[in-house]
């Protein structure tokens, strides 16, 4: 795969061109492609394609990026590189190695060149070779044209030392034609045309030569209104005297050189900074000493607290400032909101925050360890040697710090919360600092920010009663002056007269309670709004967050998504929701608490019942969708019905799409889970559970998986219900072994299994004893395995179920094998080939080729072993499974070798290596033990 911006912006998939949409489109690829591999933020996305961003430019954005990945997708079909579109840390990255993008690959030739001169001539060569035409071509606007004229220049230099080296090697004739294409687009760059008078006279075009210095000087005599410089009038007169020589001293113009691949994932977590942030000049004084601390006691991590009441703006001021230092922390920023405060008291677990750190450095899943103590170890290795701002926002306690703390110092943790943390202060030597009210001048400014500084100046006595009550709260200024700023034409005596007439204090956070005393200035900014976005305001309290998307919300308020979209750019404008990611948005704590209490005034407890019922039925159909594409073949089904009117529900195309759509909602369906018990929801929350089970599974969160599915026990405990209760211990099991609990999921898995024996729920009870042949297996039990897989057999037989025979046949096969009864095991694994190369059964067919190909290697049929392997192989890659696709070759490899073809073998562990490798997988170390001869 090959993506091209030297010329049209092209992707190439072996021979053949991938059509890219229109213009823009193509923009938006160059635009992530020129930083390949590394993330971009959606504002630099925003600035790159537009020069005035219009309104909507983010939906435009995403618009786009949906057509590339669509164009990657059909470009995977022809070329199955590891090329991918992720979303990461407020942005995007094309995460596809920087050889494959044609400006990448020419400025590390060139850098090649120079500091290789074996290699020089070939690789400025190759080097040149991949310029089409104008970088860019057909694409407008500020950004590509600043990127065209720097790649020229990047070109010019390339052009000067290759033909410099060339002369010097007496090819002067092979260098006229790329010198005069080079000065016709350039004709006032003298070091080119002093190259292409040298090379012209030393093949005897002397003539020819001395016209070009005569076409230059009169070119800048008219542009320029200078002479030649001394350089090209010397050339000049030794070409008039004949004293010029073949040889040619290299001429010092600088070669660009592309900063080398970082060798870690550079995580840029922190949030967008407050707009228009004023004051904390004293605060921010202090904040910038912890970093010359830093800088002075290297062997030292610095911690500092950030304490203060809710509202009084640490957050704001904690990113505001990180922003301002993060160049100072080459190594990335990490930044969790860890929701100490949360109104539900959902405050976030520190393993949860260590796995989304893991996951942000890119640890591929496979290397991440099972517990959590082990997790904390990982994530303090990554950051070891490193220098990193790491941002902890919103704490409750210092327990709910320490695991999230560097174990080496490089780095900077800056830590948020309303209370003190001072046992941090006494054992982790952390510096405290208090975040006070805001001064009378900070709040004058904000306003003044915010109002407009003739606004603000007109009326001073009315600013400074605006000031007084609001306590000089940043929260409440901010909710005023979006409420002032909304009616230009209102007098700010008015504004204030309004706050006056509310009858209570605006002094909330002096004593610590946030909620009660806001209220007046709440309830003043809410009653701006329409009727429809009031109602979807009270509405979305129910929301249990971190993020909520506008598909959630319209269902919750049971109104059209178009509709939904006009009232969240009322709420976004009105500042009482932010978007964090697109698509995402966050409710503050202290809004949604309040609008909870809102709605519980304003709507009667059935509206508030039927909203909630709707919220958790946006995710439940959109998850039971989502985890058919999954596991389209579950051992235990649930029926969800037609989504209720009023219920949106998402469209997922494919499997990377429900995976997607998982991995962001992933802590809100945890979250919803709760709410549904809490709500005595039961069902609901049994449901939700069965649709991300699966995913959990896949993805490593086994700990997060077990607090589920105990929460899901005592759910369907009081439903009686006995196909829910199989369910969580069918899937608390599963978490146990991978866990390497063994005792623990065989009880489990057996309580399950005995449930659908009951039940008489065959196809429940087989998928029991897959499971369990597994976890025999990990222990040694192959014959335990093998009674498992043939009990499975039968039970699927029973349910009719054609797939699940087959698989459970190809299992009973391979546990034969591992007991080295190959004729057996090839007789079961080609049964179950028949039947699952029949039904189409893309991952129990691969498996089972597997399966044969060890089978035949384990006999000594080398040649029937590597065709088995390798259709495995095609058929993993198909699948998008990379690491049974490396697991495939390595065993081909094996096979290969043991046939006496040590080639093969190395190619197919190169391979294998490659995958592993990109995966970080820990098997990588193992298989390039085996390349070595």
């Amino acid at each position: 795969m090959e993506f091209r911006l030297l010329g049209a912006v092209e992707l190439f998939a072996g021979e053949r061109s991938v059509e890219l949409g229109p213009p823009q489109q193509r923009l938006v690829l160059a635009a992530l492609a020129v930083d390949a591999g590394r993330p971009v933020t959606t504002e630099v996305l925003v600035d790159r394609v537009w020069d005035d961003a219009p309104t909507g430019a983010r939906r435009t954005l995403h618009v786009h990026v949906s057509g590339i990945r669509k164009a990657l997708a059909r470009a995977s079909d022809l070329d199955p590189a590891p090329v991918a579109l992720s979303r990461r840390s407020g942005g995007y990255v094309l995460d596809v190695d920087p050889d494959l993008v044609d400006i990448h690959r020419f400025h590390r030739l060139v850098d090649l060149a120079a500091v290789n001169p074996p290699r020089s001539t070939v690789a400025y060569g190759q080097a040149l070779g991949l310029w089409r035409g104008e970088p860019l071509g057909g694409l407008a606007g500020d950004w590509a044209a600043r990127m065209r004229d720097a790649w020229r220049q990047d070109l010019q230099a390339a052009v000067i030392a290759w033909a410099e080296l060339e002369l010097r090697s007496g090819q002067a004739a092979g260098v006229i034609g790329p010198l005069t294409r080079m000065v016709g687009e350039s004709p006032l760059v003298e070091p080119l045309t002093a190259l292409l008078m040298r090379a012209l006279h030393v093949v005897g075009r002397t003539s020819e030569a001395l016209n070009r210095y005569a076409d230059i000087r009169a070119r800048l005599a008219d542009q320029l209104g200078i002479d030649p410089g001394a350089e090209l009038q010397d050339l000049h007169r030794e070409i008039l005297r004949g004293k010029v020589t073949t040889v040619v001293e290299p001429v010092p113009v600088p070669v660009p050189a592309v900063p080398p691949r970082p060798a870690h994932a550079v995580p840029a977590q922190l949030p967008p900074a407050l707009a228009g942030f004023v004051g904390r000049a004293s605060e921010l004084k202090l904040l910038d000493g912890l970093v010359a601390d830093a800088t002075r006691e290297p062997a030292t991590m610095v911690i500092s607290v950030l304490a203060g009441s809710a509202g009084v703006g640490k957050t704001s001021l904690a990113v505001y400032w990180a922003h301002r230092v993060r160049d100072q922390f080459p190594d990335g920023q990490l930044y969790v909101n860890l929701r100490g405060f949360d109104q539900r008291g959902a405050a976030m677990d520190p393993a949860e925050a260590v796995r989304g750190f893991l996951d942000t450095l890119a640890v591929p899943r496979y290397r991440i360890p099972a517990t959590s103590d082990a997790q904390v170890g990982l994530y303090r290795s990554l950051l070891s040697g490193r220098r990193v701002l790491v941002v902890l926002d919103n704490a409750s306690d210092a327990e709910q710090v320490r695991p999230l703390l560097p174990g080496s110092p490089g780095c900077l943790v800056l830590v948020t919360s309303r209370n003190q943390l001072t046992s941090l202060a006494v054992t982790e030597a952390a510096r405290m600092m208090t975040l006070e009210l805001m001064s009378d001048s900070d709040a004058y400014e904000l306003l003044a920010m915010r109002l407009g500084r003739g606004r603000v100046a007109a009326e001073p006595d009315a600013v400074a009663e605006i000031v007084e009550l609001c306590a000089r709260l940043p929260l409440a200024l901010a909710v005023v002056a979006a409420r002032a700023a909304a009616r230009p034409g209102i007098r700010l005596s008015a504004v204030a007269a309004e706050l006056r007439g509310a009858g209570q204090s605006l002094d909330p956070f002096a004593v610590g309670d946030a909620v009660s005393d806001v209220r007046s200035v709440f309830s003043w900014s809410c009653a701006a709004l329409s009727v429809g976005a009031a109602r979807l305001f009270r509405l979305l309290g129910w929301h249990p967050g971190p993020y909520l998307t506008v598909a959630a919300a319209a269902s919750t308020a049971g109104i059209p998504l178009r509709q939904a979209q006009t009232l969240f750019a009322e709420l976004a404008a009105a500042n009482l929701i932010a978007e964090r990611a697109p698509g995402r948005y966050v409710l503050h704590d202290l809004l949604r608490a309040y609008a909870v209490e809102w709605a519980e005034a304003d709507e009667t407890d059935a509206a508030r019942r039927a909203a909630l019922h709707r919220l958790l039925d946006h995710h439940l159909h959109t998850g039971h969708r989502a985890a058919l594409l999954l596991m389209p073949h579950p051992s235990v089904r649930i029926e969800v019905g037609e989504a209720p009117p009023g219920v949106l529900v998402e469209s997922l195309a494919d499997a990377a799409e429900a995976i997607a759509w998982f991995a962001a909602e992933r802590p809100v369906l945890l979250a919803l889970i709760d709410l549904a018990v809490e709500a005595g929801l039961d069902r609901h929350a049994w449901h939700l559970s069965w649709t991300l089970a699966p995913f959990l599974q896949r993805q490593g969160y086994w700990n997060e998986q077990l607090a589920m599915l105990r929460t899901t026990v005592g759910a369907v405990g009081r439903l009686d219900d006995s196909v829910g209760l199989a369910f969580a211990h069918r899937w608390i099991g599963s978490a146990h072994a991978e866990l390497g609990q063994f005792q623990e999921a065989g009880d489990h898995l057996r309580q399950a299994a005995e449930l659908h024996r009951t039940l008489g729920e065959p196809l429940g009870e087989a998928g029991i004893h897959m499971v369990l042949g597994v976890v025999a297996e990990r222990q040694g039990g192959h014959e335990e395995a093998l009674g498992h897989a043939q009990r499975a057999h039968e039970l699927f037989g029973r349910a009719g179920h054609r797939i699940g025979q087959a698989n459970s046949l190809n299992s009973i096969g391979w546990y034969r094998a591992l007991l080295r009864e190959y004729d057996e095991a090839l007789r079961c694994c080609h049964e179950a080939l028949a039947v699952l190369r029949e039904t189409d059964a893309l991952m129990g067919l691969s498996h089972t080729l597997d399966s044969i190909g060890y089978i035949h290697h384990r006999m000594g049929r080398y040649d029937e072993s590597i065709a088995s392997y390798r259709e495995a192989i095609d058929l993993y890659r198909r699948a998008g499974d990379r690491w049974n696709e490396a697991d495939g070759l390595g065993r081909l490899a094996e096979v290969h070798r043991d046939a006496g073809n040590r080639d093969a073998a190395r190619t197919a562990w190169s391979r294998a290596l490659t995958i592993l490798d990109d995966l970080g997988h820990p098997d990588a170390e193992a298989v390039r033990a085996r390349q070595t001869p």
